[in-house]
């Protein structure tokens, strides 16, 4: 029985290049290739494949965007994310999306068929080469989310506006306390997640996705 597979990706040359190294394999068949996340939910119903090679920039509806609707609607197949090098945060959130692995798109056919024999068998595939600085970005994370939990609220909408670029007697009038209680909190939240100062608080702030307007 061959490995279904659907190719999700806006790039014509692409998919055509895909599909070919693939069904070089008799095992594995292209069943359809989509160019837009819209269209790509859509046809995932129609032909049911096992494997989603999924491309995260994608017109209409990117590839995490996807990978939301198809945990919302719990449809399951096994994705397999394509990437890019500098693509690290989004193979992060795509993770906490469920997908079961990634490839690089510069990567060999023996990585990208190992790859999908991989998820097909549900187990989990990721790009050698990238892996170490992957495993970095979730040991931050991890250390990151302590941390945060170290916070109250009150400092977490402090640290927001800090890394907003207001100034104490902003942040104080923002949130109607005192200049001094300001400098209380901050002071508290250097201490609490480890910096020294307020460019490195509002990278921290930034790196978790606290820039936001309240």
């Amino acid at each position: 029985m061959k490995i279904k597979v659907m190719i999700a990706d806006d790039h014509k040359m692409v998919r055509e290049g895909i599909k070919q190294l693939l069904e070089l394999e008799g095992d594995i068949k292209v069943v359809t290739e989509v160019s837009n996340g819209i269209e790509c939910l859509e046809k995932l119903k129609e032909f049911i494949p096992d494997v989603l090679l999924l491309d995260i920039n994608m017109p209409s509806m990117n590839g995490l965007e996807v990978l939301k609707e198809l945990n919302r609607k719990k449809f399951e197949v096994k994705v397999l994310l394509l990437t890019i090098h500098n693509e690290v945060e989004y193979l992060i959130k795509a993770l906490d999306l469920g997908v079961y692995g990634y490839v690089l798109k510069d990567s060999g056919s023996n990585i990208l068929k190992k790859a999908i024999y991989s998820v097909y068998n549900s187990s989990k595939y990721f790009e050698p080469s990238i892996t170490p600085l992957l495993n970095s970005k979730l040991v931050q994370r991890d250390i990151d989310k302590i941390k945060l939990e170290l916070l109250s609220d009150r400092e977490i909408e402090v640290l927001t506006l800090l890394a907003q670029g207001l100034l104490n007697k902003q942040i104080a009038i923002k949130l109607d306390v005192s200049e001094r209680t300001i400098k209380n909190h901050i002071f508290s939240i250097f201490k609490k997640i480890s910096v020294t100062d307020r460019t490195q608080a509002a990278i921290f702030a930034i790196r978790n996705d606290l820039y936001k307007v309240i």
